[in-house]
């Protein structure tokens, strides 16, 4: 892709002589711009080749978007302590100060962006209130894309809970647990890491919390290093995730493509959900709505979806034998169980949205 056929370059800058900078560069760049304001940004926030705003529009976004590469935070004159903090806490690439630092921002403009290794996705499932069964779902989900012939990671970042791969019925197979990884930062082999991890199957690796309290989950920056393996291996990244903040929690709704939120179809869960989707969308507003029965009064997905104001993925029915299964060999949804059909709607949502981080904006 030429640089200059990648789209426009979104423009997030209220001052008057930082837009006139811009725009100078962008004609020397041969670029041309989306000049709007962060209220209106969402849409073009994760297809825009770049990014260029000011600290106004810094401040406002690390709270409304998801963390992006090629930011580039525009200074009027050398940037202070100020701009370098809130530059750091959006993910700018770059910090650049105009006048003085316009040809750099030509070559910026003008550079082509490399191409990823690979393109696989991250998705995360996060119960809208205690007991919703994110779990179950997010294990039914990689077992469906696994059954795809997908290669699929499965990571446990809930140390509260009772462990994916006891879940699956693989707790007896040895393999790496968060406990024995210990990363100081950087990447790591994606090919090393699946030899490491037990297995489910051919295109499943699992890498769960241990039973033990202490150490049992990761960090966040194990988190971010495994995950990103996964991504740049091309492999889909499903990830269990703790409906409660926390920098691992955060960690991984910064990285998902798409947050895939479980609601149980109550009035009581719609009341806590809404508190848990609020607070995610701060982080990633790419939500999807999956709701689950029984529905005792007689709530259906689309009136959760409107409630909620999300999308809905899937409405999938009470798994009559999911207990059962689970107490004897471990988690098996079948392709026309509800829980098999909720899994295939959302790898199918996955599949079919843009590549782009504005699904469902």
């Amino acid at each position: 892709m030429d640089a200059h056929d990648g789209g426009e370059v979104l423009v997030l800058v209220d001052d008057p002589a930082l837009l006139h900078s811009i725009r100078r560069v962008a004609a020397a760049a041969d670029r041309t711009l989306n000049e709007t304001d962060v209220a209106d940004a969402r849409h073009a926030w994760g297809s825009a080749p770049i990014v260029v705003l000011d600290a106004r529009a810094a401040a406002a976004c690390r709270n409304r978007l998801p963390r992006r590469r090629r930011v580039v935070l525009l200074c009027d004159g050398p940037p202070g302590i100020d701009e370098w903090r809130i530059a750091t806490a959006v993910g700018a690439e770059h910090v650049l100060a105009v006048p003085d630092d316009e040809s750099a921002l030509v070559a910026v403009l003008g550079e082509q962006p490399q191409r990823p290794e690979a393109d696989g996705t991250v998705v995360a499932v996060v119960g809208g209130c205690g007991g919703a069964g994110a779990s179950t779902l997010a294990a039914a989900t990689a077992l469906t894309a696994a059954a795809r012939s997908q290669l699929t990671l499965l990571l446990d970042t809930d140390s509260w809970g009772s462990g994916l791969d006891v879940l699956l019925g693989i707790e007896d197979v040895p393999g790496l647990r968060w406990s024995g990884l210990s990363i100081e930062g950087g990447r790591i082999s994606s090919g090393a890491l699946r030899d490491a991890l037990p297995a489910r199957g051919e295109h499943l690796r699992v890498l769960a919390c241990s039973r033990t309290g202490h150490g049992a989950g990761p960090t966040a920056a194990a988190v971010r290093a495994v995950t990103d393996a996964g991504r740049h291996a091309g492999e889909l990244v499903v990830c269990d995730v703790s409906r409660f903040p926390g920098p691992v929690t955060e960690a991984v709704l910064e990285l998902a493509d798409l947050v895939v939120l479980v609601v149980p179809a109550t009035v009581r869960a719609c009341i806590a959900a809404g508190k848990v989707s609020q607070w995610i969308t701060e982080r990633n507003p790419n939500q999807g709505l999956v709701v689950r029965g029984p529905a005792p009064g007689g709530l259906r997905g689309a009136d959760v979806a409107e409630v909620l104001d999300l999308p809905l993925i899937a409405s999938m029915r009470a798994e009559r034998a999911l207990t059962g299964m689970l107490e004897h060999g471990g988690l098996r949804p079948g392709r026309r169980s509800p829980l098999g059909a909720a899994a295939e709607a959302v790898l199918d949502t996955v599949g079919s949205r843009p590549r782009t981080r504005e699904w469902a904006a």
